[in-house]
């Protein structure tokens, strides 16, 4: 190529041109760091150190030995009350979405008045109105039994406190787990409901063979949230003295004076414990999004 007057010239020769096209982009496959979401290992850095000043500190040792009895005490109530109040919520749900007024309004009557309450003033209403009430109702139906000896008549301190939580906790949380199941049922095409009695099946195999293998579908992900929130929402039980993580936290504070190593230990373990399960939710949510992918 000759040189322009009075400039430099240069050439480029037709081997040196490169051609480029979508097709022939290649991406680099992502690597664990950049696929690995920074706030998981913000999480897990704060874990570690967390059980290296619990291992390496004698102090933080101790109060750690000392609550993680409560450990076993917040499960259980978390377990037995988040299994009876979704059993709770299900016929409530049912009862919503029934085609009998009655049944209708009291559901709705009953849902809008328990999620009116603060959790703790239920608690402190089952654990110190309801209770002995129910122990007045049933001397009253016992009433021939304990008369003839058979049956021992129940006392208000009978009523163990930490079955009070567990029924505040149960009734508190059926409400919201019945909105749950309610928004899961009415999410399922009524065509294939009309189309499954059509065929003749009754209401009951309708809803067990339709209705509710879809629903779980949709539902399973809140249910999952909504047992985390009941992990953390079992920290008021300490209110009513159960031997929980909270309340053993709050009488070892007050006795060793050791406020912010107890209740940072305390925070420690709820926060393993909510994490934890919040991940398997998560988990768990996409593999019911990639199993039952359209």
């Amino acid at each position: 190529m000759p040189t322009p007057p009075g400039g430099v010239g240069f050439a480029i020769k037709p081997a040196q041109i490169e051609y480029w096209s979508p097709m022939s982009y290649k991406p680099r496959s992502p690597t664990l760091l950049s696929r690995m979401p920074w706030w998981l290992l913000a999480i897990g850095l704060l874990f570690v150190l967390g059980f290296w000043a619990i291992t390496a500190d004698g102090t933080y040792e101790n109060i750690f030995r000392v609550l993680s009895g409560g450990v076993v005490t917040t499960l259980w109530v978390t377990v037995l009350a988040f299994v009876a109040a979704t059993i709770l919520g299900l016929l409530v749900a049912l009862a919503r979405t029934s085609g009998n007024r009655v049944m209708r309004e009291f559901a709705t009557f009953y849902v809008e008045i328990i999620r009116g309450i603060p959790i703790l003033v239920f608690l402190f209403y089952i654990a110190f109105v309801a209770a002995p009430a129910l122990v007045a109702g049933f001397n009253w139906v016992a009433a021939p039994l304990i008369d003839l000896g058979w049956l021992a008549p129940a006392t208000v301190r009978g009523f163990d406190f930490v079955w009070r939580a567990i029924l505040a906790l149960t009734v508190c949380y059926s409400a919201f787990i019945a909105e749950i199941f309610r928004a899961g049922i009415e999410a399922v095409d009524r065509g294939q409901i009309e189309a499954a009695r059509a065929l003749g099946l009754s209401r009951w195999h309708c809803f067990r063979l339709i209705i509710f293998p879809q629903a779980l579908r949709t539902i399973l992900p809140p249910l999952g949230n909504d047992f985390v929130s009941m992990v953390k929402d079992s920290a008021l039980v300490s209110a009513l003295g159960v031997q929980d993580i909270t309340q053993l936290g709050k009488l070892h504070a007050s006795s060793s004076f050791l406020f912010f190593e107890t209740y940072t230990v305390v925070a420690f373990l709820y926060l393993t414990m909510t994490i934890s399960l919040s991940l398997l939710v998560r988990w768990l949510e996409r593999y019911m999004s990639r199993r039952y992918r359209p």
